[in-house]
């Protein structure tokens, strides 16, 4: 659990909503506290993705469990995928 926390605390969270066929961000992303995060992992709703990049992601042993992995160069391949009534939170580290 202490290292759950210690993934959440460090993390930069940014909430993203999906619009039809693409991701699309208010002028400025909503960002959201661990507790906040925490709160929402057990929700049907919630789709985590982690987008850290190459030796980022796979260099790390702190992950957030459920997790979805995409590549940040791809957004445009793989955003369509998460309907627009599901709460995306990006995070990298």
């Amino acid at each position: 659990m202490k290292r759950k926390m210690a993934v959440l605390a460090a993390l930069a969270v940014s909430l993203a909503f999906l619009a039809v066929g693409s991701l699309s961000f208010a002028e400025e992303a909503k960002r959201m506290t661990k507790e906040e995060l925490k709160a929402m992992l057990d929700s049907p709703d919630l789709v985590v993705v982690d987008v850290r990049a190459g030796k980022d992601w796979t260099g790390s042993d702190q992950k957030i469990k459920g997790a979805l992995r995409e590549d940040p160069r791809k957004v445009d391949e793989w955003a369509a995928k998460y309907g627009k009534e599901k709460t995306v939170v990006l995070y990298c580290a």
